[in-house]
């Protein structure tokens, strides 16, 4: 999966498609509407942060390029790439427990803390993307 070039997008499927961590310098884009919601990407080597409506979504450290992103009230699901293992940290539904799958492997279930927030590691084989489903458990 190549790097999005114009920082974010939206798929035929309706996903969304963002981040490139290939660029030197920190580039964002605000205001793109997708499906009714307002996105702002935040994106370069060394982090990717996307918001929906002013809120926190994704963010990655080191930066990523994530593809096909879909949130739904059940979980969230995504591939990404990058040029390092990356730690990834999701907003979901504070106080509920998760299961994660990783290239549809088991990492086993994880719960958010008070804030909603979930925090993952991923890593990279050769640059190769890699595919994360979190669901509610």
């Amino acid at each position: 999966m190549p790097v999005v070039d114009e920082l974010i997008r939206s798929e035929q499927d309706g996903t969304l498609s963002f981040g490139n961590y290939k660029l030197d310098t920190k580039s964002k884009l605000s205001d793109f509407e997708h499906c009714g919601d307002s996105y702002k990407v935040k994106t370069f080597y060394e982090i990717t942060k996307l918001e929906r409506n002013g809120s926190f979504v994704y963010e990655s450290v080191p930066g990523t390029a994530v593809s096909h992103f879909k949130a739904t009230d059940s979980g969230v699901s995504f591939k990404v790439e990058g040029a390092e293992d990356a730690q990834i940290t999701l907003e979901l539904e504070e106080g509920s427990e998760y299961e994660i799958s990783v290239n549809g492997e088991s990492a086993g279930k994880m719960a958010t803390n008070m804030g909603g927030k979930l925090v993952l590691s991923v890593e990279f084989d050769n640059g190769s993307e890699v595919q994360v489903d979190v669901t509610k458990a």
